[in-house]
């Protein structure tokens, strides 16, 4: 089994109060990635609070990747992302 592969993938933005706190770290999330690349579940493992974790979750909605493959068919998987927050 192959495991899917980010094709699209960009970096959530912050939110307001996160910036003005100067808040940085990584939300943790469980997400599931259908047959087609899209995904299609998604869960909050370890939150960072301020408004981060809704972007982090809007952001991951949008991301395509390269389904998993098991023998050469596409299957949905469940796999930890990690989304990171920092400020430059």
């Amino acid at each position: 089994m192959t495991a899917p592969i980010a094709i699209y993938k960009p970096e959530p933005p912050y939110s307001e109060e996160a910036r003005k706190a100067k808040y940085q770290g990584t939300v943790v999330l469980w997400i599931v990635v259908d047959t087609a690349g899209n995904v299609t579940d998604q869960r909050v493992v370890k939150p960072l609070g301020l408004g981060l974790d809704e972007k982090a979750l809007e952001t991951v909605r949008t991301w395509k990747f390269k389904p998993a493959l098991r023998n050469g068919t596409p299957v949905p998987v469940r796999v930890m992302v990690e989304v990171s927050f920092r400020l430059f």
